[in-house]
């Protein structure tokens, strides 16, 4: 919900910004500039700074894909970055993946021969 707020300010501003420099000044060429500027940087804003900080103190909005082939483990947050444990069946690696802020792959701890406990697809014998 937070993230929505953010957005929905930001257009705000870039309309209202807009408007005011584009009617009230005549100056057209100068509205669209500085909209963009105002967009721009609040994008760059949210996506390098704020996106993490939103999810993990007031309830925002992130989406991580798993890799192909591997299975979800376990998710926890260190200060503001994000940790992703996942697991590789084929290689029997587990891997610790850390995503700071603006979805850039900082850390990555690779475990060999991790062997979790993994729920199995067959159904048990008596």
């Amino acid at each position: 919900m937070t993230t929505y707020i953010y957005w929905l300010c930001t257009f705000i501003v870039v309309l209202s910004v807009f408007c005011f420099v584009g009617i009230k000044w005549k100056h057209w060429q100068g509205a669209v500039i500085f909209s963009l500027a105002v967009l721009l940087s609040s994008y760059g804003y949210y996506h390098f700074y704020l996106q993490q900080v939103l999810v993990r103190r007031w309830g925002g909005t992130m989406s991580v894909v798993v890799p192909e082939g591997q299975r979800h483990l376990q998710v926890t947050w260190k200060e503001d970055n994000l940790w992703i444990e996942n697991y590789d069946p084929a290689t029997n690696t587990c891997f610790f993946s850390e995503y700071s802020r603006g979805d850039v792959l900082q850390g990555n701890v690779i475990i060999k021969n991790c062997s979790p406990l993994m729920p199995t697809t067959s159904a048990p014998t008596r």
